[in-house]
């Protein structure tokens, strides 16, 4: 009796080990069958940061004529890619940073027609530089700002209106899917959950931008294009032929169906739910590493930093795409910023829209987006 107690116990222990070894192996291979070229993402990021070094202002600013966004993007990227808020360029740009702080809590410059924008950012990077909790009290007054800039009932707009739960540029720009993105990546790294009254109020907006004719989306455009796609905006004030397509509806991107996805799971929707599915179909019959889906060359590297960012979130780290091909998306990223980066190690778009002709602001996306090229460890 003890002896075949003895027997199954070993036998327990050896199937038991088998099963380790065997999910061991399985996530090895995930992670083999994921992660960037070491030497290639290390030598590109490398060079791109060396760029920034020189790039930076005495004052600590990056294209600081623009306001902070472009600093607070750069020094982000500096500390997602490993670096100290003690290494000098860092910190002079955090400094930059804190000293564009108004008494309102918004962490913008005065003036400035992007306010809510450049304070998400710059809540982002002040959270990523505040371990020993520095900047916690600009963090709190920058959080409120944000808050206070999302339409909802304290400023008149109920749930029917398309401006509902969305966030604009500032003061009273119309909402957009890509500054509503930001401002849930603010939100989040403050803490924020999937609960909170303000991220699922913005969810009331994400979803109105899908093309995805449901519950959760009425408007006419939906129903016209119905692709899975997501679109800057709802609220259409005027007629735009970038953002129509051959259907009357609003043409789907990529950027935007990147920042949608995300923004659909950080607000706690699930992956099997149809607006996250519809997405990732989307984006799978979408894939493209050399053009941003449905927008050419206009802002690639934004687009980048989205498909990055979002692609990391739903922890998919191999996607097919329509044609049933398997991409290693880390992988190909890596390799096309690579390809694309210049001697001097900067990035720079040729097509100017949205700013990336400016090789500072490019080179900060780009850095930001091969930060999410590394695999996290295995269970």
């Amino acid at each position: 009796m003890c002896e075949r107690t003895g027997q199954r116990a070993r036998n327990i222990t050896r199937h038991a080990t088998r099963a380790l070894i065997s999910a061991t192996v399985l996530w090895a291979l995930v992670a083999a069958a994921s992660a960037a070229d070491p030497a290639q993402l290390s030598g590109t990021v490398a060079k791109g940061v060396a760029f920034l070094h020189q790039a930076q202002a005495p004052d600590g600013s990056f294209t600081g004529q623009r306001g902070i966004g472009v600093t607070a993007l750069a020094a982000f990227a500096m500390l997602r890619n490993g670096a100290s808020p003690e290494e000098p360029h860092v910190a002079k740009g955090l400094g930059s940073i804190v000293a564009s702080v108004q008494e309102t809590g918004g962490i913008h410059k005065p003036g400035t027609f992007i306010p809510n924008y450049e304070t998400c950012i710059a809540i982002c990077c002040l959270q990523s530089a505040n371990a020993d909790g520095r900047y916690a009290k600009i963090i709190q007054g920058g959080e409120k700002f944000i808050r206070g800039g999302q339409y909802d009932e304290t400023n008149n707009k109920e749930r029917a209106d398309l401006y509902y739960g969305g966030v604009g540029y500032g003061g009273s720009t119309r909402p957009d899917l890509s500054n509503t993105s930001f401002f849930l990546d603010a939100l989040k790294a403050c803490g924020a959950g999937p609960k909170d009254e303000a991220m699922q109020k913005a969810l009331v907006f994400v979803s109105r931008c899908q093309n995805l004719e449901s519950e959760h989306n009425t408007l006419p455009a939906a129903a016209k294009v119905n692709d899975g796609g997501f679109y800057y905006t709802g609220v259409v004030e005027k007629q735009d032929s970038r953002r129509q397509g051959p259907e009357g509806g609003l043409r789907s991107y990529g950027s935007m169906t990147y920042s949608g996805l995300k923004s659909l799971l950080y607000a706690g929707v699930s992956k099997d739910d149809p607006r996250v599915k519809a997405a990732v179909t989307w984006i799978s019959k979408h894939y493209d590493l050399t053009s941003n889906p449905g927008m050419g060359d206009a802002g690639l590297y934004y687009y980048y930093y989205t498909f990055a960012k979002a692609l990391d979130a739903i922890g998919q780290p191999v996607l097919v795409d329509g044609q049933g091909a398997k991409h290693d998306w880390r992988s190909e990223l890596t390799a096309e910023l690579a390809r694309r980066q210049q001697s001097d190690g900067s990035w720079i778009n040729s097509n100017t829209q949205w700013g990336e002709g400016d090789p500072n602001l490019a080179t900060a996306f780009a850095l930001l987006s091969l930060s999410y090229c590394r695999v996290a460890a295995a269970p």
